[in-house]
């Protein structure tokens, strides 16, 4: 009798039926020494948690964290920027802007220039030249909705 309980109780565990009290039933069950042989199984599960029902987390959790922020760090950071703009800013504004004295060795270099930059545009405005065959081939599709729009017109008289 008490195994068919058993067996009983065992099957609502595993579909997660029992109550406290039947869970409870089952682990007085399996602490015993005498366990029938076909549930032997089970025991080494409910001896388990028996013991890990002992277990106790005895470490402190932190619930807050205590942050400090540094702000010297802040100003030391803004001196070295500040430093660093300095000397590239000083550095930079030496520089010769490119100006030329002479007005005829001016116009030669922007001739220069101006035929460097030519020959650069040519030769990307004759990459694109196919776009022109594009744009007859659009045209000619106007041509067959002219067709097409009298073909209405023929075919809506009659």
């Amino acid at each position: 009798m008490v195994l068919n309980n058993i067996e009983k109780l065992l099957e609502k565990y595993e579909n997660g039926e029992t109550s406290l009290k039947e869970e409870q039933q089952l682990k007085n069950y399996f602490s015993q020494e005498t366990v029938a042989p076909h549930l032997e199984v089970y025991k080494p599960m409910f001896a388990y948690f028996l013991v890990n029902k002992q277990e106790q987390f005895t470490k402190d959790v932190p619930l807050k964290t205590t942050r400090k922020f540094n702000y010297k760090w802040i100003s030391v950071a803004a001196v070295a920027v500040l430093m660093l703009g300095f000397y590239f800013g000083s550095t930079l504004g030496q520089d010769d802007l490119g100006t030329y004295d002479d007005p005829e060795l001016a116009f030669n270099e922007f001739s220069k220039s101006m035929e460097m930059i030519s020959s650069k545009f040519n030769k990307g405005a004759a990459t694109v030249s196919y776009l022109n065959e594009v744009g007859k081939g659009t045209s000619t599709l106007g041509y067959l909705n002219e067709v097409e729009n009298t073909t209405r017109i023929i075919f809506k008289t009659y």
